[in-house]
């Protein structure tokens, strides 16, 4: 988005494992992506937790297809999640999503109050997070993607779907 702020990063997320890693500690730590144009894909490659080295390392990855699916993807993981310490940073897994208003203050008129709101949050069971595992997300329809009056009001969706003639949508 537009606005970094450090909420944000609290409430909107893609996390196959959100923790305190140091990829700066070895050599061989890496975080790389590949985009195709129907996958994006983050891997986090022989990545230790900082303070905690001695631990191992961890290699996972996120998937996110075109289609709207997401896989994560877990090779090494070697300690049980619930172990991990989230006293210096949080230990999430999952997917988040938020939206940011700015609203006049009200004691200073020139000035704006950020308020973020939190609408969609899926948190994995980290205690099901090991190694050779995965998870996978599928999305589930929606009125997006119907392109005609016809369609949208006839669709067995278990939502009210209407159609806007303004945006066609």
């Amino acid at each position: 988005g537009d606005v970094i702020h450090r909420m944000l990063t609290a409430t909107q997320y893609v996390a196959p494992l959100m923790a305190n890693f140091n990829p700066s500690y070895s050599r061989d730590s890496t975080v790389q992506y590949m985009d195709n144009g129907t996958v994006f894909v983050v891997q986090w490659d022989k990545v230790y937790l900082q303070g905690k080295e001695d631990l191992g390392s961890f290699t996972f990855q996120a998937a996110l297809h075109s289609t709207g699916r997401i896989v994560f993807g877990y090779q090494e993981i070697p300690v049980p999640i619930l172990q991990i310490s989230a006293t210096q940073h949080p230990v999430k897994a999952g997917l988040s999503d938020a939206f940011m208003v700015l609203n006049p203050s009200p004691d200073v008129p020139e000035s704006r109050r950020r308020t973020i709101y939190e609408y969609h949050r899926v948190e994995l069971d980290t205690s099901k997070i090991t190694s050779m595992s995965a998870v996978e997300f599928t999305p589930l329809p929606t009125c997006l993607q119907h392109r005609s009056c016809e369609l949208c009001v006839t669709s067995a969706l278990t939502f009210n779907c209407s159609w806007c003639h303004v945006l066609q949508r």
